[in-house]
């Protein structure tokens, strides 16, 4: 099951840029949470610090407290926990292309040491069922590689790696941007299915896909949250100006 997250004072830096100022918000469990906001807001950083990805880069660092179930990420967890319970989908499918199918879903059962063959088997099943890939690739599991299927299949090929580990919090960096509209109504069909387990956060440039798909929004601008509410809320009766012009087009 999903858990909820809670965010008090979080400020993220890449060098002497100060890209996250101030972030409090409370992402509530097993439901999905948009994020959206221009380019270069601070949506991204946002998420890579929700899996502690941010200080993996040297000079970036971020200071503050991220609750995930009460559980304090930066203090009472190590980076390595932490990931293996909050997923990741990037925004172009990264499966592993010297992989077969298999070996992708499996990857990070394999990495944590499992090796216990019929396990592995029905995780990957499990997996893929819940990526909505199963029936298109089971004839194929061991014969084709991660990177010979479609870039939607890819896209969703990646979630049930994601899911293979059985996370508690899902995380989407704008996960249908590189794919046709269908692929893309298909990652938004799953959202809807794997809310009820996982907590989803999603960042969108799609407000349409915010509106679809999420429970609640939060709209990022230079580096702060000028807004957290429900979904129909921000988008018919936002309560800062700025959020208006965003949703509105005036910028952005």
């Amino acid at each position: 099951m999903g858990v909820d997250i809670r965010v008090e004072n979080l400020n993220a830096w890449y060098g002497n840029t100060h890209t996250l100022q101030d972030i409090n918000l409370h992402i509530p469990s097993n439901q999905a949470t948009a994020l959206i906001g221009p380019s270069g807001c601070g949506k991204s950083t946002f998420v890579r610090c929700l899996n502690r990805m941010h200080e993996t880069n040297p000079i970036a660092r971020a200071e503050g407290t991220v609750l995930m179930g009460g559980l304090d990420i930066y203090k009472d967890a190590s980076p390595v926990e932490i990931r293996r319970r909050v997923g990741m989908v990037f925004q172009r499918p990264n499966p592993f292309p010297t992989m077969s199918i298999y070996d992708n879903v499996a990857s990070g059962l394999k990495l944590n040491g499992f090796r216990n063959k019929r396990m592995l088997d029905e995780v990957v099943e499990r997996s893929l069922k819940q990526a909505a890939l199963w029936e298109e690739v089971k004839d194929d599991l061991r014969k084709k590689s991660g990177a010979s299927i479609s870039g939607g299949q890819q896209q969703r090929l990646c979630i049930a790696r994601a899911l293979a580990v059985d996370p508690e919090v899902l995380l989407m960096d704008e996960p249908a941007s590189a794919l046709d509209p269908v692929s893309t109504a298909k990652i938004e069909d799953l959202i809807f299915q794997l809310k009820s387990q996982y907590t989803i956060v999603i960042v969108t440039h799609n407000m349409q896909q915010a509106a679809r798909v999420a429970a609640n929004t939060g709209f990022f601008l230079n580096g702060k949250l000028v807004e957290f509410d429900a979904t129909t809320k921000i988008f018919t009766t936002p309560s800062d100006k700025r959020t208006e012009d965003y949703i509105t087009g005036r910028f952005g």
